[in-house]
């Protein structure tokens, strides 16, 4: 008769996320850590912000850990990011929104006509707007420009899982800091014609741009 106890134990079957969480964490590494940072990157593409990592009971002590096993780097201040992660075109963005500490952050300005190509803007910084209350400091210098103002929830939408400006919001917003004419009736005309704006939008947009070109004289460049 053969020993009980040496019988087989069914195997337990491995999933994909099993495989997965094995692959993006390295070795040594505290699985709950792993397991409480990983869902909140995924859904900002590889990036989680001290705050964040504080605010789910890691110590400073775990997180300076992390750092040095190379399951997390930092990316900027405050910023840390999983180099496992893939790498895509929205990091520079998710990071700037990161970077601020501000959990109503979003892109903005000419920064959000140009993601939503509408206009033939080329921004040499990456525009985020934050609630007025706010005041950053920061010394080092980044590729960022600041703007304070209170966006209510219609006037925020996503690109590519960060958090930007709506594209009627974001030209009201280049009409107040002189975006050159040309560009914002092109942000207007692409943005009807791809169904971004309404006609009620376009109308009062046309309309509040004009009003700024007959106060102001134009720009070089512009129409």
């Amino acid at each position: 008769m053969a020993d009980p106890r040496r019988a087989r134990l069914p195997c337990p079957r491995v999933g994909r996320d099993d495989v997965a969480r094995t692959l993006l964490v390295g070795a040594n590494v505290h699985p709950r850590r792993r397991d409480i940072l990983w869902p909140i990157a995924a859904g900002q593409h590889g990036f989680v912000s001290a705050r964040q990592v504080l605010d789910r009971g890691i110590t400073r002590g775990a997180l300076n850990q992390l750092v040095h096993r190379g399951t997390l780097e930092q990316a900027a201040f405050g910023v840390y990011r999983f180099p496992s992660y893939p790498v895509s075109r929205a990091d520079p963005y998710m990071l700037a929104v990161l970077w601020t500490r501000a959990p109503e952050a979003a892109l903005s300005h000419e920064t959000a006509l140009d993601l939503f190509e509408v206009s033939d803007v080329n921004p040499d910084v990456i525009h985020v707007t934050v609630g007025r209350s706010r005041r950053l400091r920061r010394r080092a210098a980044v590729p960022y420009s600041i703007h304070l103002d209170d966006l209510a929830a219609p006037q925020l939408t996503w690109w590519e899982e960060v958090p930007i400006t709506t594209l009627s919001a974001a030209i009201r917003q280049c009409i107040d800091v002189g975006t050159p004419t040309y560009l914002l009736r092109q942000a207007i005309d692409n943005g009807d014609a791809q169904g971004r704006l309404t006609n009620a939008q376009r109308d009062q947009l046309t309309a509040q741009l004009n009003e700024r070109a007959s106060a102001t004289p134009p720009a070089q460049g512009d129409i």
